[in-house]
């Protein structure tokens, strides 16, 4: 078995795919892990029962929410300028920032940690406009499933090292020569921003910024500005004429929901139910390791069976995840679900990423991944809300998890009407 049976047999293949390493740290252990918990229970202590869950759900809709309204015109701006790796270097640093100023977050500050918590995700969500328009301008049509699934699990490998060094000195901090308290956690917060900008270095250094793509009406003179918010209408006029993509981001806005939700609530959730902060960060650790094979796996099965039919597979096996979810009492209980999120994650959104790109005119990534992101933050928009909604009516995160299911099931009957060939058909027709 070789690089090219894993999409790393190029440099800026493999360079490409380390941003996803260098990314991961945000997703484990600000998204999913670490500050969760911390979240609810140091900047929110003295809320009672749901109130901090709560907030954290709102922080991470008004995130989404800022950048769903954000990347069309960002998208567009980057392919007219030919600025994709300025704007993505742009978004790094203020991701990057904004963890490292987490570091300040201390006991009750929960307007501080909620604020930079929205910072740290928009710069973390909006760098993904950019980063993903680049694939399609690196890779083959062939290339793409494996090339974005080895970037998904590199993400697990690199997000999960970085974690489990988090938890060895938050767990053990005498073993680092550090003091008990919040001390050990605040300082995984800094560890998250240096990582995210030292692993995005490859990127900048290796993969080449895509030309400049002018429309017939347009001059290299223009100004940028003017010409992002003139192809907003025009690249969504013409994203409605490539039915099948559209289709598919019709699919992707609603499982993803789910997917995002999982992701974003799950420690959190745990956390209300009683299960101890070791258990749950260790079960991070497990979907991350897990995840590393499986993201692999699921490319592979993309080459076998399709990348449409191996993301309904894992969008059955998330069904049942939201299922066991509503019975979960206990930490082995969370162990369970973990494994099973590792095994679907990467291999779902990794798909689900090189999908869309091989049904997109190469010309117009930038603005078309731009409309991707919006239907993915709105993806992270709804099931958060539906936290908050479920905690206001009913006082219990329960109904929710299990409310998750129907996210599942509507946007997989939606992928089943995507004709995958007609849509890679049409964008090859229209690519320059």
């Amino acid at each position: 078995m070789n690089l090219e049976s894993f999409g790393l047999h190029r440099k800026e293949l493999r360079a490409w795919a380390m941003y996803d390493w260098a990314l991961s740290g945000l997703q484990t252990v600000i998204m999913t892990a670490v500050f969760p918990i911390y979240f609810v229970s140091v900047a929110g202590a003295g809320l009672e029962g749901s109130a901090a869950t709560q907030q954290l759900a709102r922080a991470n809709t008004v995130a989404m929410l800022i950048v769903a309204l954000t990347a069309p015109f960002l998208g567009a701006l980057a392919d007219f300028a030919a600025a994709k790796k300025l704007l993505l270097a742009v978004a790094t640093a203020l991701g990057a920032a904004a963890t490292v100023a987490m570091f300040a977050v201390e006991r009750g500050d929960l307007s501080l940690a909620f604020w930079l918590y929205v910072i740290a995700l928009v710069g973390g969500s909006g760098c993904l406009v950019f980063y993903e328009a680049l694939l399609p301008h690196i890779a083959s049509a062939k290339e793409m499933d494996r090339v974005s699934t080895a970037g998904y699990a590199l993400g697990y490998l690199g997000g999960g090292l970085l974690l489990a060094i988090n938890l060895a000195w938050i767990l053990k901090p005498a073993l680092f020569g550090l003091p008990e308290g919040t001390l050990p956690t605040r300082l995984a917060f800094v560890s998250v921003g240096v990582w995210w900008v030292l692993f995005a270095v490859p990127l900048f250094r290796t993969v080449p910024e895509p030309p400049r793509a002018l429309e017939s009406d347009e001059t290299p003179g223009a100004n940028p500005m003017v010409v992002a918010f003139q192809r907003i209408g025009e690249t969504l006029r013409e994203l409605r004429g490539y039915k099948q993509a559209f289709l598919m981001l019709g699919a992707f806005l609603i499982y993803n929901d789910g997917i995002s939700t999982i992701i974003k609530m799950a420690t959190a959730y745990g956390t209300e139910i009683g299960i101890e902060r070791g258990a749950l960060i260790t079960a991070v650790l497990v979907v991350q390791f897990v995840g590393v094979p499986c993201a692999f796996l699921f490319g592979r099965l993309a080459g076998r069976i399709g990348a449409k039919n191996a993301i309904l597979i894992g969008l059955v096996v998330y069904a049942a995840i939201s299922i066991l979810g509503y019975y979960m009492t206990t930490a082995t209980h969370f162990f369970i679900l973990a494994a099973l999120v590792g095994i679907v994650q990467g291999g779902t959104q990794a798909l689900s990423r090189s999908l869309f790109a091989s049904m997109i005119p190469l010309h117009k990534s930038g603005e078309f991944f731009g409309f991707y992101s919006i239907f993915e933050k709105f993806a992270g928009i709804f099931g958060p809300l539906l936290f908050d909604i479920a905690i206001t009516t009913t006082g219990s995160s329960r109904n929710a998890i299990l409310s998750v299911i129907a996210f599942f099931i509507i946007g997989g009957l939606i992928l089943t009407r995507v004709n995958v060939e007609e849509g890679r058909r049409q964008a090859l027709a229209r690519s320059v």
